[in-house]
């Protein structure tokens, strides 16, 4: 099995632009380590603060972060960050060649049931003209990244990753505290019978969703005439890998619940990184109205509708919205 840098290398990644995944990859092994340790460590349950988004933040929320802030910002390769738990972009070095979005801790919800969490990151080229501290630096598509990934702290610390050339799963080995290379140019099935969704908010989404849904709940007796399974894990990192290890179609959709916020997934911290994997791995990435990865993003916490997966499965949803 491969390490990671020759991989890289392999895919001809510029030398920084694998220094600074090394470097993200520093603090998602601190992040791993602490998260094994958590019980013990007295960091299980939530804070008395919310964050940007409104949301309680948990503990190791809180720690994840701090770790990714103190060794990007000293790693002299950031011109800037911004993170799902920052108010706003946090400036860098004025020389810096990348900028880094991260959600430190996706599915934080579930860390208090020992259930999956992971970290999603995004790397894009800083724009030279704009300052460090100007959040504008992260006014760009996602069709821009040079790197996505995300790293899943399961019974294995798995990084999934892409530059563009593919997306590669890697499994950090502790017995000398590296990633390895244990399966290159994942294929996501075209095809598929299992999707992902949070049922509960059934009652508020667009007309839409509801008939594609309720065709699906039909099974063989419907439509489809075939029957399908329901998976929903409540942390994207964890229903995005299934998707890319055996297909699947997961979806946040629009719905009415808070007329302010139609929408729950984060452009910058989710579905754009999310996007690149599942599209270099063959699969579609897009919201009812068009692919995610053109949006321009108008805000750093702007949120979107989310319908990605299996290539066959997504272009049969959003037929519903056509008709």
């Amino acid at each position: 099995m491969q390490r990671l840098a020759p991989a890289l290398r392999a895919d001809n990644v510029p030398l920084d632009l694998i220094s600074l995944i090394k470097t993200i990859l520093a603090a998602t092994k601190e992040i791993s380590f602490r998260v094994s340790q958590a019980q013990l460590g007295g960091l299980m349950g939530s804070t008395l603060d919310e964050n940007i988004q409104g949301e309680v933040q948990k503990k190791l929320d809180v720690v994840a972060n701090e770790l990714f802030k103190d060794i990007l910002l000293e790693s002299g390769f950031v011109k800037a960050i911004s993170s799902e738990e920052e108010d706003t972009s946090v400036a860098g070095e004025d020389n810096g060649k990348f900028i880094v979005s991260f959600d430190p801790l996706d599915g934080s919800s579930n860390i208090d049931i020992n259930s999956l969490i992971g970290t999603i990151f995004s790397i894009h080229k800083a724009k030279p003209e704009l300052a460090a501290g100007d959040p504008d630096q992260f006014k760009q598509a996602g069709n821009t990244q040079v790197c996505a990934g995300y790293v899943l702290y399961g019974p294995s610390t798995m990084l999934v990753m892409t530059t563009g050339k593919g997306t590669h799963f890697y499994v950090l080995d502790r017995t000398h505290g590296g990633y390895l290379l244990v399966e290159r140019n994942v294929q996501v099935p075209v095809d598929t019978q299992e999707f992902a969704i949070n049922m509960s908010n059934q009652r508020f989404w667009q007309a839409p969703m509801q008939n594609y849904i309720n065709d699906l709940l039909a099974g063989d007796t419907g439509p489809r005439g075939k029957n399908f399974n329901m998976r929903w894990i409540a942390a994207m990192v964890g229903d995005i890998h299934r998707v890319l290890t055996r297909g699947g179609i997961f979806t946040y959709p629009a719905d009415n619940k808070d007329a302010n916020k139609p929408y729950k997934l984060r452009l910058m911290y989710e579905a754009n990184p999310m996007s690149f994997l599942i599209e270099q791995a063959g699969g579609m990435a897009m919201t009812s109205e068009g692919r995610i990865m053109d949006m321009e993003p108008s805000d750093i916490h702007q949120r979107v509708e989310v319908i990605m997966g299996s290539k066959n499965e997504v272009e049969h949803c959003l037929s519903y919205y056509k008709k």
